[in-house]
């Protein structure tokens, strides 16, 4: 497993292209936390997360595209532009994603979610 937030976080983000449900949890560590940025909880844990991927990663064009990336000590933070399968069709949103890495995974994950387009 990479140990530094850099290589953490894109081996992170190689797991969800690859919709690799068990290589993606395990760059969490089991009581991780995800929120939404400077707000609600979203999930707790690996027992609460893994769903979460689980289920998105069931939409066939699913795919995160980088498009910018700062590390700061143990914190990267990602601008992605994600496609996805909406109700209303395929589109994409706009993603940001702020990870905190300690002792090589991911502990707490915070997400802006920007302008969707269809």
């Amino acid at each position: 497993m990479p140990s530094s937030p850099l290589a953490v976080v894109q081996a992170q983000l190689d797991a969800y292209n690859a919709k690799d449900l068990d290589a993606l949890m395990h760059t969490y560590a089991p009581d991780a936390a995800q929120f939404a940025l400077h707000g609600a909880l979203l999930a707790e844990g690996h027992a609460q997360i893994r769903p979460r991927y689980a289920v998105r990663f069931q939409e066939p064009d699913l795919h995160a595209r980088l498009l910018s990336r700062t590390v700061l000590g143990n914190f990267v933070t990602d601008l992605e532009i994600v496609t996805r399968n909406f109700p209303e069709g395929k589109g994409t949103v706009e993603m940001l994603c702020v990870y905190e890495v300690i002792d090589g995974r991911i502990v707490r994950a915070s997400f802006a979610t920007g302008e969707t387009r269809m």
